[in-house]
């Protein structure tokens, strides 16, 4: 079985993000792409299913620490036997062709003998590889080299394990200041495998790129080393490529453990992506937000009524969902999916958020050019049509569609930012048609979505239930934070969603608004979205306190999943979660009085 989700590491070349797990277990890795089928799904399953171990041989041994370098994505783990200690260095040498993980061994202390498992399990663990030792050119030694269709992946290092049961394994020792390393690399099967990657030079450049960015960096603040941890995050989920930001790098870690609400999350949701710009323009990451902005236009373009909610990291439409029935699943909750059906819904709120964040980029000094602007006006066409439509929502229901509050405000903020657009840029547009329509969209979400009799916003139109996704209109400027409305809504959220742990839903799934069976544990960008209304409206201790309990949820590496298990301690949910990191940041400023649009109008 898989270990707990917080105990596994992100590592990232930039292109994907394999998962290393405290017991030195690499789990799960997508080779070349984030959206990759997986060579290694033993977090879907058991060993068997795919996995590189390198650990200490002693049943015994202990990690005494796991931490990552400064600010990088290379991790190192200081284990401990009864014989000596050594330290484990785990990365990927960032912008090569081909990906990488390097694994380095130094022995610190004593003696310590060394155990490896390789078990390459290609097309999602479905394949078994032509896998057999063949003379590395290179370096005049041999690697051990695995085929399967257009994957092949090489192991090079001093010690390579022997046929062994599912795959591979051996063991030898390493004593104070021995240093092994290895190196797995991916590559297309019809060519030649790379040259040999120079370790510390490979080293080197991974560190240096990483603190350089991380340097970049505008965070201050009791919670400044948190919201650079989160932009680096940010960061490692996207394709340097291409500029698509996966909303996580695994796919079916169950929100609720034994269930079925297990989905694919290696895609590029606009919402996720748009509210990832914004933190990156309040934080000194301009060209981040710009390249992300290219990618979105090169991913909308074509009719308007093609509009998806989420692309494929080049931009790829076709996302179709399937079951993988030959794995268990994490802690055995099917079914394991990829691709996602959600693909096909009409959320109406995304176009609202794309344009937030183009309207942030404006404020920030970026320059429209023709195509950009034609195409927010189109979008606006797009929501101009489809005003008397229900939706899906934000959080993807497989129910009904229904008039749900957080769209409509969305659909709202889209023509309010067209407006100022024209009125506070300079750019054409009807920006009297799009004021028209603002504001018979708010009489309609003021008359149908606000219940005098609850002093309560409500989750859809007519409806008694709350839903956290409301949080968000005064973060649009729909409401000002302290609305007596707003307030209302804050109280009536509290009494109904917190949990026992002191942490917000979502929504209450026993209602069946979803389509789905009852059950998920809170969804941690919810939280943050509270200690953002608490800062804003006065309440700096339930703000502190309930950020503090946040982010002290987070790994040792600083890491959040998507939600938390507060009964039993532990995270649930994809792994590592955009959407938790950009919203920890949104509540980091807030505590910190960061007012984000007088902010991006002096950037």
């Amino acid at each position: 079985m898989a270990d707990p989700i917080e105990d596994y590491a992100l590592l990232s070349d930039l292109l994907t993000g394999p998962l290393v797990s405290r017991r030195g277990s690499l789990d799960w890795a997508c080779f070349p792409r984030f959206d990759s089928p997986a060579q290694f799904s033993a977090l879907l399953g058991a060993d068997e299913h795919g996995r590189w171990l390198l650990a200490p041989g002693d049943p015994e041994a202990v990690v005494t620490s796991r931490s990552y370098v400064d600010s990088t994505f290379i991790v190192e783990t200081h284990w401990r036997t009864s014989t000596g200690s050594v330290r484990v260095t785990d990365f990927m040498p960032v912008g090569h062709a081909t990906s990488s993980v390097l694994r380095r061994i130094t022995g610190l202390e004593g003696v310590v003998e060394m155990h490896q498992e390789l078990v390459i399990r290609p097309g999602y663990a479905k394949i078994v590889p032509w896998t057999r030792r063949v003379h590395d050119l290179d370096s005049g030694g041999t690697m051990l080299q695995a085929l399967a269709g257009p994957d092949a992946l090489a192991l090079r290092g001093p010690h390579l394990p022997e046929p062994h049961t599912h795959g591979h394994a051996g063991g030898f020792t390493v004593s104070a200041s021995d240093i092994v390393d290895f190196e797995l690399t991916w590559f297309p099967s019809h060519r030649p495998a790379p040259a040999r990657i120079d370790v510390d030079a490979a080293l080197q450049q991974a560190t240096a790129y990483w603190t350089t960015w991380g340097s970049h960096c505008r965070s201050n603040g009791a919670y400044g080393e948190a919201i650079k941890r989160s932009l680096l995050v940010l960061r490692a989920l996207t394709n340097y490529e291409t500029g698509g930001i996966v909303a996580a790098p695994t796919t079916s870690l169950p929100e609720e453990f034994g269930g079925s609400r297990n989905w694919d999350y290696r895609f590029c949701w606009l919402r996720d992506a748009a509210l990832t710009l914004e933190s990156m323009l309040t934080h000194g990451y301009e060209t981040e937000a710009l390249q992300w902005r290219d990618w979105l236009l090169r991913a909308l373009a074509g009719q308007p009524e093609d509009l998806q909610i989420m692309y494929g990291i080049g931009g790829e439409r076709d996302l179709p969902e399937r079951v993988l029935d030959h794995l268990p699943g994490y802690a055995d909750s099917r079914p394991v999916r990829i691709g996602n059906a959600a693909v096909a819904q009409f959320q109406a709120d995304v176009v609202g958020e794309v344009m937030v964040a183009l309207e942030r980029l404006r404020m920030a000094g970026g320059k429209e050019d023709h195509f950009s602007w034609t195409l927010q006006q189109i979008l606006l066409g797009f929501v101009e049509k489809h005003l008397d439509d229900k939706d899906y929502g934000l959080w993807e229901i497989r129910g009904e569609p229904r008039f749900f509050t957080h769209s409509r405000v969305m659909m709202w903020a889209a023509f309010d930012c067209g407006i100022r657009a024209v009125r506070d840029h300079g750019l054409e547009g009807p920006a009297e048609h799009w004021e028209y329509l603002r504001e018979k969209l708010r009489e309609e979400i003021m008359d149908r979505a606000f219940n005098p009799g609850l002093n309560s916003f409500t989750q859809t139109y007519g409806g008694t239930q709350t839903d956290a996704a409301l949080l968000v209109m005064p973060q649009v400027g729909f409401l000002p934070y302290r609305d007596e409305r707003m307030l209302g809504t804050v109280a009536r959220l509290e009494d109904e969603l917190l949990n026992d742990g002191g942490l917000l839903l979502r929504y209450r799934t026993e209602t069946g608004v979803d389509g789905l069976e009852p059950g998920e544990h809170p969804f941690l960008a919810c939280s943050f979205w509270l200690v953002e209304q608490y800062a804003r409206t006065g309440r700096e201790d339930d703000a502190t306190r309930l950020m503090d309990q946040l982010v002290g949820l987070s790994n040792e590496l600083g890491l959040l999943s998507e939600e938390y298990d507060t009964q039993e301690g532990r995270m649930a949910g994809n792994y590592p979660q955009a959407f938790s990191h950009l919203a920890l940041v949104r509540a980091a400023d807030a505590l910190h009085g960061v007012d984000l649009l007088s902010l991006a109008r002096t950037l």
